[in-house]
């Protein structure tokens, strides 16, 4: 089916901020046949023609996520990363089923999907059960399925090996991509995370880990080889290919270097780091060395929420006071951070701007609304969108062509059910 979407503007989603008022985007066969001024549009021919009264930018890509700890949403409250990993998460983590996982990453995923995300990097136990419930909800996942030592785990090499058999045999659509998720290098031993990032090189798949989101998280590797985790990862050949760190709040000159001359992306989660009081990280100096940042929500328990269009605005605010300048972040690179930004982070490249070529992943603004106002020139949308709370005015999203939320609603799931479907399941998980 062809559609042709036509819209007060669109928000290409680049790091300039385009903005293109009264704007045309066609859709045929699940990506983005043509967009531009209307004025320039293409005949419609027998395209169906959706009339809609706000803006159209690209789905968010939420590239660093644990989405189904919605089941632990507001936990441990006020605890240091070490302390509310160790008394809170990986107790209540040890009762998990794969059923529970199943539940809540449904749930996320639409509420992610009522925000505007359409696709989100997630990085959790069952794999399989994260990418069945996407597959119900209509999303995308990058799936780095971990590789991390806790009880009741199968032994790190039996991970490793079934997150490359995964990725094997994924689909291939775009919809579900696998990758590993080795949780850090506090975790994970040196060589297991060499091999795990020889079988990423080896099958093209996206290497995800945590890297210095705390100030004393490298210490005890700091002590024991006398290199920071950034230095130690690239003595131990871990760094090359698509590797993806997330939080990198605590870099020094050095590091960065590094990251820029392996080509590391980094997955930037503002509101986490604030949350856990981890830091702020030093975007403009990445982004100045031309190194690949995609925001990201991090966990539901972590952040508390999924909302990365706040996440958007965070991300802008912190950056400036970190740098004390009202030019550290602009308004369009931070909107960048969460779209085409994000898409380059993570390797897809099909993703993350409203282009011709690339999947129809789109998000419906309502501009009529006092936060849209006023309208002085066509940037001020994108700088409304930014700093104005828009993702309550989120009216439709459409997954490679397909709607999934119409009128501010997740069509593809019972919203109510996933509820209270959560809410035992956290209650049990509790203790």
């Amino acid at each position: 089916m062809r559609q042709r979407l036509t819209a007060r503007a669109v928000v290409v989603g680049d790091r300039a901020g385009t903005v293109v008022p009264d704007a045309v985007v066609d859709v045929e066969d699940g990506r983005i046949a043509w967009a531009g001024p209307a004025a320039d549009a293409p005949p419609a021919g027998d395209a169906e023609v959706v009339a809609l009264p706000g803006l159209l930018a690209p789905g968010l890509v939420n590239a660093h996520s644990h989405a189904p700890m919605v089941l632990f949403r507001g936990q441990g409250e006020g605890l240091p990363l070490d302390r509310w990993l160790r008394e809170v998460m990986w107790p209540r983590e040890a009762r998990l089923t794969d059923d529970d996982v199943g539940v809540a990453m449904t749930a996320a995923s639409a509420e992610m999907l009522r925000g505007g995300v359409t696709t989100s990097v997630e990085m959790y136990f069952a794999p399989e059960r994260i990418a069945a419930a996407v597959g119900v909800t209509g999303a995308r996942a990058v799936i780095a399925a971990p590789m991390v030592p806790l009880p009741g785990m199968p032994p790190l090499e039996e991970q490793m090996a079934a997150a490359v058999d995964l990725a094997a045999h994924a689909a291939g659509d775009g919809t579900v991509e696998y990758g590993l998720g080795p949780h850090a290098a506090y975790t994970v031993p040196l060589p297991l995370l060499r091999r795990a990032a020889e079988l990423s090189r080896e099958h093209g798949m996206l290497l995800h880990l945590h890297v210095a989101e705390t100030a004393t998280e490298g210490a005890d590797l700091l002590a024991a080889h006398g290199l920071s985790v950034p230095s130690l990862l690239a003595a131990h050949d871990v760094l090359g290919g698509r590797v993806l760190a997330a939080h990198c709040v605590h870099l020094d000159d050095g590091d960065l270097e590094l990251w820029a001359e392996y080509d590391v992306a980094v997955a930037h989660c503002p509101a986490s780091n604030a949350k856990l009081a981890s830091g702020i990280a030093p975007v403009r100096d990445m982004l100045d060395r031309g190194i690949r940042v995609g925001l990201g929500t991090d966990g539901p328990a972590s952040n508390d929420g999924l909302d990365l269009l706040a996440d958007v605005r965070l991300a802008a605010g912190l950056a400036r006071l970190r740098e004390c300048s009202a030019t550290a972040l602009t308004a369009a690179e931070a909107f960048w951070l969460a779209t085409g930004g994000a898409a380059e982070a993570i390797g897809r490249p099909d993703l993350g701007q409203v282009e011709a070529g690339r999947r129809a992943d789109l998000v419906h603004v309502d501009t009529r609304d006092l936060g849209f106002e006023p309208v002085g020139d066509d940037a001020d949308l994108l700088t409304h969108l930014v700093w104005s709370g828009a993702s309550r005015l989120v009216r439709d999203v459409w997954v490679g062509g397909r709607q999934v939320v119409v009128d501010g609603a997740v069509t593809t799931v019972d919203v109510a059910a996933l509820r209270t479907e959560v809410a035992g399941r956290a209650a049990r998980l509790a203790g």
